[in-house]
């Protein structure tokens, strides 16, 4: 189950010259941005990661307009985020033991980097449909190897209505809205 006050969210390297070749790529956008204004809604911390900007460019517009102020992207090299010093000192500093990741390219940095965070402690959820590769293959191989990890996958709806927990919670209005559009 995922706890809003234990969880924060990762999203990795939804970059501006990444996504016009990741398969669904205006589709994972969509979603990560409904990810993010849910996140904010529920209250969660947010990191963001550019792997590479000098040549991968800045998180896409849609993205970085959902995020708002919590648009601080970690610059890495490291495929895995938590090979980041920065990254890792504001995760700690964060304080929650659950991360919940989307972003891409699932079979290298949302693989190694919820991997990696799973094995430093870290309960971690993988957003399914918020996530993609260039190759369909890439993608369900990296999630299926993320189950033998112990690294859980949901839906952004999954993920959303979880920590939602009721319909009488004082978010439920915002969270119906970023569902009912599709």
């Amino acid at each position: 189950m995922l706890d809003r006050d234990h969880t924060l969210l990762v999203v990795v390297d939804v970059q501006e010259r990444m996504m016009p070749v990741i398969h669904r790529g205006a589709e994972i956008i969509r979603e990560v941005a409904r990810l993010v204004k849910g996140c904010r809604a529920l209250g969660l911390p947010i990191l963001v990661t550019e792997q590479y900007p000098q040549g991968l460019g800045a998180t896409v517009p849609e993205v970085r307009e959902a995020l708002g102020e919590w648009y601080r992207p970690v610059e890495k090299l490291t495929f895995s985020a938590e090979g980041n010093l920065r990254f890792m000192s504001q995760l700690e500093a964060a304080a929650k033991s659950k991360v919940l990741v989307c972003g891409v390219e699932t079979h290298v940095c949302v693989y190694q980097t919820a991997r990696d965070l799973r094995n430093f402690g870290h309960d971690v959820d993988v957003v399914a449909d918020a996530v993609s590769s260039r190759r369909e293959i890439n993608h369900a191989i990296a999630l299926q190897r993320l189950t033998r990890h112990s690294v859980e996958t949901t839906t952004v709806e999954m993920a959303l209505f979880d920590m939602l927990e009721s319909a009488d919670a004082k978010e439920f209005k915002a969270i119906s809205a970023l569902v009912k559009p599709l």
